[in-house]
């Protein structure tokens, strides 16, 4: 945790020793650092402060978040404007000027509201570092502004964020030297991280929303800028800072997802589709003379989705949903403009983007790390909604959980539907031939219909939806490929013959997804169905049949399902019941995907799910549960039934017996006197640990109420009994009395490392999984022949997490004891 503090604060201050060795030579004839040296050198401290602050978030909410964050978009987007002025790309003299200008006045304000957060929330070193910045950015401005001003005033700026960097630099020698005892205040981290802790939850859910709020300032000052007249055009020099804001936003819904919050994830995907298509408008004349047209029925449905979106979000919070109608006037404006992004229209919709992204990022950045909150209308509608009958939000810390109880991020498939509408509606374009580029079809195809649907299936890949994401992942390559290749050019009017190959072996692979989605349900049906429709337009259209009027018929159907898609998955995330049924499953088999699964599936985290599991041991049932090394199939001793179930599931070999588990050595007090005092001694020293011991069979058997299960433990001569290093495990043997264990995997097969692997492994064979996520180790435990102890020798059956070394010591030890 400090690592990530000390990376993220240690950047910020190598970026201003960079700039401040840059405006100090300035005035020279050939600056110290050329222009493409240092804005590759600020894209490797952008991409610094990116990994700090990712890293740094997620154990945390703290400000330092959004500021590495914050700086390093900022940073990305200057060091590509350095690098095209530095290549000749800007030539104009007021070019350089025009280009910066927009992305300085935006992190002016940004930084600023950072610098007052943190003086109000008691982190005033990163308030200080923020103000440096803020201060830094205004004089930039005002020399690009003003010849009065020299680089001085700004170098000196830069350099005042170096002095806090290396008071913090200093502040952690000292404390390294020191051992602890000696610290400069505000740099012991492990007491701010013990401050950050004791607020628990205090902060905002989602520490991400206020750096994609910020970032949504930066694409429109682009356009406020050209607005108000500070800056001569849109040109080249504007789509780094649009293009860095697209990305970053893409890397901030990711984040999103992490923080389980499905609707602030999906307007930042909204978003980053805005930022990317403007982009691509900026960048388009530099080198093709034609005026571009903007799709108007995409720009519709667009608005339509950001309304849907930002009703949801209302009902969790009122002011991010007003927030999100701006966008909806953006969508509308653009659709009313012809000249899209250079018209007037949107620029002033822009104005009212810049200064609602500034409020609501405020507000976020507050509620992140104060105690006494700004109201967002949230408890309001809560109430307002209690007393409904009819409609009841999902609330709780499972509100996102999979069907396979733990996952790290939430459920994308809102924004992977919204995706298809989107990809769908803008194929309804069609454009000129001979000029396709001219119509804007490729960032809405592409960042929606691909990079962002891609998105959605990695996600669902990682909750464990093994079919939905190979759809979307499928879907995602089809947009990517088909909407370069038809609206990029790059095909031309001629088709060829591997154009058709190749979409016929995309239709192949989506066949299989149909005959697959029969098992899911009825809308998964039709909706991989529909892309079978537009599959087959685009393979009319390789070969010269396309009939008039077909591709815009399959796309529209395939986005109206889409749609309704979007607002099932909307729905389900937000209200308990199923509001927007997505059907049952067209055809049901036993044992196939889509029948209800008698395993259970529980989180390990909830006190409840141990009890419940421990209900199901003790009523003959086995379980899969989490431990100190590699996931196990576990049986009570006291249920010689349910051992015997647990032998066959696993179809145990002889020559591997199942292993016997105790919580603590008091449950074999009873027959400590049928131990060598030896034994006793080492297995005292040895345990809790993944260390199993194989112990001579004895009448200690017997205390623990093994009756007719004994058969199936041990070897005749031998058993082996443990106890786990794990609380879960620990606590569930005291509500049930000792287990017998194996490992969760068919005999030969390899040790099983996360809960989905359980139930893949072993399917309905067992009763229950205890999910806890991956293991905390891929290798089983160390397994120690104790049969000779006495004799003062050790052998070993299976070295696994502990070493030779680590037992021969404690082995040592007992004997001198």
């Amino acid at each position: 945790e400090s690592l990530h503090s000390c990376i993220g604060l240690l950047g910020i201050s190598a970026g201003s020793l960079l700039l401040a060795v840059h405006f100090y030579s300035s005035p020279r004839a050939a600056p110290l650092i050329p222009s493409t040296a240092l804005g590759v050198l600020l894209l490797l401290v952008s991409a610094l402060l990116a990994y700090a602050g990712i890293r740094r978030s997620l154990r945390n909410a703290s400000l330092l978040v959004a500021l590495c964050l914050t700086l390093s978009a900022l940073w990305s987007g200057y060091g590509v404007i350095l690098i095209l002025a530095g290549q000749g790309a800007l030539p104009g003299p007021g070019d350089a000027r025009d280009a910066l200008v927009p992305g300085l006045a935006t992190f002016t304000l940004a930084l600023l509201l950072l610098a007052v957060v943190g003086f109000l929330c008691g982190e005033p070193l990163l308030g200080l570092v923020a103000a440096a910045m803020s201060l830094a950015s205004a004089h930039e401005v005002a020399l690009h502004c003003s010849s009065s001003l020299g680089p001085s005033a700004v170098a000196c700026s830069h350099l005042s964020v170096c002095l806090v960097g290396g008071y913090f630099a200093l502040g952690r020698i000292l404390r390294l030297l020191s051992k602890g005892n000696l610290a400069l205040p505000g740099t012991d981290l492990a007491e701010k991280k013990a401050q950050e802790q004791g607020r628990g939850s205090a902060g905002s859910t989602n520490p991400f929303a206020a750096p994609g709020l910020l970032l949504n300032m930066l694409s429109a000052s682009v356009f406020c800028c050209r607005l108000l007249g500070v800056t001569h055009r849109l040109f080249l020099g504007h789509v780094p800072w649009l293009w860095a804001a697209g990305t970053y936003q893409i890397g901030i819904c990711v984040l999103s997802y992490r923080a389980m919050d499905v609707l602030m994830a999906t307007a930042f995907g909204f978003t980053s589709i805005l930022k990317f298509a403007g982009g691509y408008c900026l960048l388009y004349p530099t080198w093709q003379p034609e005026e571009l047209s903007l799709p108007t029925p995409f720009l519709v449905v667009f608005s339509i989705l950001f309304a849907v979106l930002a009703l949801f979000l209302s009902l969790q919070s009122p002011v991010d949903g007003l927030y999100l109608l701006v966008f909806v006037t953006y969508c509308i404006a653009l659709a009313c403009s012809p000249r899209g992004f250079f018209a007037g229209g949107p620029q002033g919709v822009a104005v009212a983007i810049f200064v609602s992204s500034a409020l609501v990022a405020l507000i976020h950045l507050y509620n992140v790390r104060a105690r006494a909150k700004i109201p967002t209308g949230k408890e309001a509608v809560k109430a307002l909604l209690a007393r409904s009958s009819l409609l009841k939000l999902r609330e709780g810390p499972d509100l996102h959980a999979p069907y396979l109880g733990y996952s790290k991020y939430a459920d994308a498939e809102v924004l992977a539907y919204a995706c298809s509408v989107l990809a769908s509606f803008a194929l309804t374009a069609s454009g000129d031939p001979q000029a396709p580029r001219a119509t804007v079809v490729i960032p809405w195809v592409v960042v929606a219909g691909g990079i962002l649907k891609l998105l959605g299936g990695s996600v669902a890949f990682a909750r464990g939806k093994t079919l939905e994401s190979s759809a979307f992942i499928l879907y995602s390559v089809m947009w990517i490929i088909w909407g370069l290749t038809r609206y990029s050019g790059l095909c031309g009017t001629a088709r060829s013959f591997h154009t058709a190959v190749g979409i016929i072996s995309f239709m192949l692979f989506n066949s299989f997804i149909v005959f697959c989605s029969l098992f899911l349900n009825m809308a998964w049906f039709f909706y991989s169905l529909t892309f079978m429709l537009i599959a087959v337009s685009f393979l009319l259209d390789a070969i010269h049949a396309l009939p008039p009027g077909y591709d815009i018929a399959a796309t529209l159907i395939f986005g109206l399902v889409s749609f309704y898609c979007f607002l099932a998955a909307l729905a389900s995330s937000t209200f308990e019941g199923c509001c927007l049924p997505m059907g049952r499953p067209m055809v049901q088999l036993s044992g196939v995907g889509a029948g209800t699964s008698k395993c259970l599936h529980l989180p390990a985290r909830k006190a409840s799910s141990v009890k419940r599991i421990a209900d199901i041991l003790r009523n003959g049932g086995t379980c899969g549960i989490p431990t100190d090394t590699v996931y196990v199939l576990v049986a009570a001793c006291s249920r010689p039934d349910a051992v015997e179930k647990a032998h066959r599931s696993k179809r145990q070999a002889q020559d591997r017996p199942m292993s016997l588990w105790i919580s603590s050595l008091k449950q074999l007090e009873p027959a400590k006197h049928l131990f060598t005092p030896l034994l006793w001694d080492f297995m005292e020293a040895a345990w809790p640990s993944p260390i199993s011991l194989v112990i001579p069979r004895g009448e200690w058997v017997d205390f623990l109420g093994m009756k007719d299960s004994a058969k199936y433990v041990g070897t005749p001569q031998s058993v082996a009994i443990r106890i786990p290093d794990c609380s879960v495990t620990t606590h569930l043997i005291d509500l049930v009395g000792p287990i017998v264990v194996t490992s969760a995997n068919p005999t030969g097969e390899a040790d099983t490392t996360h809960h989905n692997q359980v139930y893949a492994k072993l399917g309905d064979k067992v009763d229950a999984v205890l999910c806890g996520g991956p293991s905390p180790e891929n290798i089983a435990s160390t397994v120690v022949d104790c049969t000779k102890i006495d004799s003062g020798n050790i052998g070993f059956f299976r070295v696994g997490i502990i070493p030779k070394s680590q037992v021969l010591q404690i082995l040592e030890r007992v004997q001198k004891k």
